[in-house]
């Protein structure tokens, strides 16, 4: 007797693609992961075939697992649509909307934007995920990312921000007044630890400064800031992050070798969601970069 699928089937299959290990899927599910694990167990026996190769890094989904997880999203945002129009009021958003980025963008950028967001729209609610590495919106990690990035993934639906240009900066109230004392040799650096070893900010100082050891490294561009207005050291700063700061003196033009771009991204599965469109269009608007 050929085996039929049911809802809970998919939301397993769904729930261990996106989390690749027992433990983690069961948390998605709310159950403990010897329970994902009979639950698989048992689906593959009605399909005859296995979904997943088990692996020491985890559960990694095989052919038949994505074409199902892939359907599984379909009727994950069809539920989460209809669930919306059920409770939602005329002009109102409602529910959860992930966001990440990394904590520069946050209190920079994004944080003044959602106040205003906030205020309009009472009652949708905001998971803000900060870090380096990118939270996936393919496994719906995060409904939407912004991200500084050169060439964003094709299979995401984005809009380019405009452009991140920097510069070098001081402290006012330090001893460094002008590049020349820079290139001389006699200012400390601050800069981004090996957790960012490409942002453009490294390689900029590699290249013009080869032999260079900063003499204090951070995890996060936002903590150079900080550290820099303390006057530890000069530092490249994103102009959007660093103007504002009245305590911190620009020491050069902006560095075009160092410009990236800022990206507004989604996934095309949650694209169409009220509550993910509310939040996309008022930010694709309320994000400026001078």
């Amino acid at each position: 007797m050929q085996y039929e699928l049911a809802p809970a089937d998919l939301a397993l299959v769904l729930a261990l693609h996106r989390a690749g290990t027992l433990a983690a899927a069961g948390e998605r599910l709310g159950v403990n992961a010897s329970t994902v694990f009979r639950m698989l167990q048992r689906v593959e026996r009605g399909l005859s075939q296995p979904l997943f190769e088990r692996g020491r890094r985890g559960y990694k989904a095989m052919e038949l697992a994505r074409t199902l997880a892939a359907q599984a999203e379909q009727v994950e945002a069809a539920l989460e649509a209809a669930r919306a129009a059920a409770h939602s009021q005329p002009g109102q958003a409602a529910g959860t909307v992930r966001l990440t980025t990394t904590d520069t963008l946050l209190h920079g950028l994004l944080a003044p934007a959602l106040a205003a967001l906030h205020r309009a729209q009472p009652r949708l609610q905001f998971e803000l995920h900060t870090g380096n590495e990118l939270a996936s919106l393919t496994r719906r990690d995060a409904d939407i990312a912004l991200r500084a990035t050169a060439k964003p993934p094709p299979h995401l639906i984005g809009r380019r921000v405009g452009p991140i240009r920097v510069a070098l900066y001081a402290a006012r109230s330090s001893a460094i007044k002008h590049w020349d004392q820079v290139e001389a040799g006699t200012a400390a650096w601050v800069a981004p630890d090996d957790g960012l070893p490409e942002h453009p900010s490294v390689r900029w100082r590699q290249r013009h400064f080869p032999t260079l050891q900063p003499a204090f490294r951070t995890g996060s561009v936002q903590s150079v800031a900080e550290l820099v207005a303390q006057g530890l050291g000069v530092g490249v700063l994103p102009l959007f992050l660093a103007e504002p700061k009245r305590e911190l003196r620009r020491l050069t033009e902006p560095l075009d070798e160092a410009e990236t771009d800022l990206w507004l991204l989604t996934h095309p599965e949650t694209r169409h969601l009220q509550r993910v469109q509310t939040v996309w269009s008022h930010l694709a608007q309320a994000l400026v970069l001078d």
